[in-house]
């Protein structure tokens, strides 16, 4: 496609999420917001209206008119929505999960292959900013720890725990980790819903590095944190606040401009020093780098930050975590 004029992009679904998307493409440079769709046709006519875009009244009059979609449905449906997009040779940003079984995934993922499209996956973590300060580290974690809370809503139970929340980190441990995955152990419980809605995993990958990670939905407050240890290195990360907080041990007579506390750590003759530091935690909006990333991918310019393979490789992960998690159950 002629990449120097601008990506002419669509919306299909604009609930809670969706309206976000809506407002970036708006405003996106080299973006030409086309229009939205959604099956509640109030709802569409709201978001049409303050956004200034046009409301299309079926998926099929979006598709002619665009070169990409975002995807914001039930994930019940991203399948069936981004098989109809990329058969009509269209690029695809789909929220997470990228589909709800890992069989209609890699059909996504044959077809985009066929059709020479671009899947990208909306795990927005991925760009948080606690995360991303960490860029100038050497990450090579041996053991991490995840807990990903939250107070219960309707919103997001049409899927089990482990797909809405535990998904987010299980990404986020796929892209740190970098090694396949050995063994699974998991366990879980339904307690608002018909589905797993307080869940548990241990994952163990080839390299030795051990993954534990909870995630619930039946909570009081919000909790988002990841710990993780690697030789000589422990770091946490509190996705809601924003603080990524590290801790080294270097040798003595290193200096560590960036260190807020040093103390010394003499073991077996060896005069080492802890280091304690906070690096900077850059604020940005995470879902706009995401959709500005996959404009950006569309015009050669890069490459998605988690691609359909990934988004793929994160669902089976679950799948497996969940599938033990009901057998277990029976």
């Amino acid at each position: 496609m002629n990449t120097t004029k601008p990506i002419k992009v669509g919306v299909i679904g604009v609930g809670h999420l969706g309206q976000h998307h809506v407002k970036h493409f708006s405003t996106l440079p080299n973006t030409n917001l086309v229009g939205i769709f959604d099956a509640d046709s109030t709802r569409r006519d709201e978001i049409s209206k303050k956004y200034r875009t046009e409301n299309f009244d079926s998926l099929d009059k979006l598709l002619k008119s665009c070169d990409a979609l975002s995807i914001v449905t039930p994930t019940p449906l991203h399948a069936e929505i981004a098989e109809k997009c990329i058969l009509s040779g269209k690029h695809v940003f789909i929220e997470k999960p990228i589909t709800k079984t890992l069989a209609e995934a890699d059909r996504l993922l044959s077809l985009k292959q066929k059709n020479g499209t671009i899947i990208q996956v909306g795990h927005i973590e991925r760009l948080n900013p606690a995360l991303l300060a960490l860029k100038g580290f050497e990450l090579k974690p041996k053991f991490i720890e995840v807990q990903r809370l939250a107070p219960y809503t309707v919103r997001g139970t049409e899927v089990p725990v482990v797909l809405d929340l535990m998904i987010h980190d299980i990404d986020i441990i796929l892209s740190l980790v970098n090694s396949p995955v050995k063994s699974i152990r998991a366990s879980g419980v339904s307690i608002m819903t018909n589905s797993v809605d307080i869940a548990n995993a241990r994952i163990r990958f080839e390299n030795g590095t051990v993954a534990n990670l909870t995630s619930s939905r039946i909570a009081q407050n919000k909790v988002r944190k990841l710990k993780f240890f690697q030789r000589d290195m422990y770091v946490t990360i509190d996705f809601l606040l924003g603080l990524t907080e590290v801790y080294r041990a270097i040798n003595s007579d290193d200096k560590d401009p960036k260190a807020l506390v040093t103390a010394p750590l003499d073991q077996d003759g060896n005069h080492r020093a802890i280091v304690y530091e906070k690096p900077p935690v850059e604020k940005v909006d995470a879902l706009r780098l995401e959709l500005t990333n996959f404009i950006d991918s569309i015009r050669g310019k890069a490459k998605p930050i988690v691609d359909g393979k990934a988004g793929r490789d994160a669902l089976s992960v679950a799948a497996s975590i969940q599938k033990m998690i009901i057998e277990d159950v029976r």
